[in-house]
């Protein structure tokens, strides 16, 4: 089934080649290290043992952020390196991490790629973040003893279906994994349908919860909330996608009945999109400011400011009074809500949120969450957020309690990680000389 798989994979090249050259007509960054995409990646500078984590994109990089950290604390000894698939999540790793681990691309599920990949990097040890799970990367790890662990692993009800309409060949993919710290029950259950051995499946927790908050956000919101908008209630409508700016842009009007003079913030998802967001924007007759302008500030007529930069949302989440969680009120799947609710900013999401039903499900529980169908009852449930400062804080309060609650996950995977670690031959030499 994996020769078929591959077969499939080599006629689909020229498809993909033709993705590339079209995503690259809107983002540059796509057109950029292409030979990586084929396993032609240069060799780790540092010459150290390689412990490899792979994250998709920007979401995924920013959940391996404590881990990375931690693990870069624990193993001095070694060389971090990071693989995307994603310019956005390429950028995200410079930006969190700010050279401290190396970046490349993950090759394409191809044989040669892979297997040329895994010559170059030479890992001690796999760790990949959430659902990537490719069958001719976990086959060749195998092969070549490379312990591959899949961590803060989910599966949607979607993707589950998807994996159950090949059971024979996920299954046999599956158990290449040495082990799966699953982020829920539900989640676990769903490995173990899917064929995962019992023994290498444990439930972990939600890294996501274990995410550190920079402690200069606080300081620099403070001032970027005085060049903003300096006495003016402000909200974020926060990884937007294609037709949520609609809803947002006429929620917005309707909150402007009660707060004449309120500053949305605008952080679409996807960096391709800035300009259409701006243009929607300017055809509403709204005034919009964009922080990638050389003066980056907004003014006292500004009605509308668009967040089109990356890796700046944590700050913008900080400075604002409440935020709305995109990617709910359209089908999409919804977004991380714990950046928010980890600064103590009040939350709304949509319906729409299948990609984290059990951490809205614990909001919901907590009471630290609204939830909104449309417009409408966005725009009544920011009027109110925006009206209240006690509803916010009582709000803001449930949410951070709740993510300390939750915490402790990353404590769980690195014990999972130590137990290949500590006790592989060159990794423990280098601990017991360093």
């Amino acid at each position: 089934m994996r020769f078929l798989y591959s077969i499939v994979l080599y006629l689909s090249v020229p498809l993909v080649l033709l993705k590339l050259l079209l995503r690259g007509r809107r983002n540059r960054a796509y057109l950029e290290r292409i030979p990586e995409r084929f396993g032609c990646v240069a060799e780790p500078e540092s010459g150290l043992p390689v412990i490899w984590v792979h994250a998709v994109s920007v979401g995924e990089v920013q959940a391996s952020g404590a881990l990375v950290k931690r693990l870069l604390r624990s193993y001095p000894g070694c060389q971090v390196l990071l693989t995307t698939i994603t310019p956005t999540g390429a950028a995200q790793v410079e930006k969190l991490f700010s050279g401290s681990v190396e970046h490349r691309y993950l090759p394409y599920d191809l044989p040669h790629g892979v297997n040329l990949f895994l010559r170059r990097i030479n890992p001690r040890l796999l760790v990949i973040l959430e659902t990537e799970i490719w069958p001719n990367l976990l086959h060749y790890c195998r092969r070549r003893g490379v312990p591959a662990i899949l961590v803060n692993a989910r599966l949607s009800s979607t993707s589950y279906r998807g994996y159950l309409r090949m059971r024979r060949f996920t299954a046999s993919t599956v158990r290449l994994l040495d082990h799966i710290a699953a982020r829920s029950a539900e989640d676990a259950g769903r490995f173990l349908a899917l064929g995962a051995e019992p023994a290498a499946v444990s439930i972990a927790g939600d890294l996501k919860f274990d995410d550190e908050t920079p402690p200069e956000n606080k300081g620099q919101a403070q001032s970027l909330r005085q060049s903003l908008a300096p006495g003016r209630p402000v909200w974020i409508a926060a990884s937007t996608h294609e037709g949520e700016e609609d809803k947002v842009l006429e929620a917005f009007r309707s909150v402007r009945k009660s707060l004449a003079d309120c500053l949305l913030i605008i952080a679409p998802r996807h960096p391709e999109r800035f300009d259409r967001v701006y243009d929607l924007c300017r055809r509403r007759g709204l005034e919009v400011s964009r922080r990638s302008d050389a003066a980056g500030a907004a003014h006292r007529d500004t009605d509308v400011y668009l967040l089109d930069t990356l890796g700046e949302l944590p700050r913008f989440y900080a400075c604002a009074d409440a935020a709305f969680v995109g990617g709910s009120l359209v089908p999409a799947g919804g977004h991380n809500v714990l950046e928010a609710a980890r600064l103590g900013v009040p939350l709304v999401t949509g319906a729409h949120t299948g990609n984290f039903t059990e951490i809205i499900g614990l909001f919901k529980t907590a009471d630290a969450i609204m939830t909104v169908t449309d417009a409408t009852q966005l725009a009544a449930a920011l009027t109110r957020l925006l009206t209240d400062a006690e509803l916010r804080r009582t709000c803001g309060e449930r949410g951070q309690r709740l993510v300390r609650q939750n915490q402790g996950a990353l404590d769980s995977v690195m014990g999972i990680l130590d137990g290949y670690l500590k006790y592989h031959p060159l990794i423990f030499t280098k601990i017991l000389l360093d």
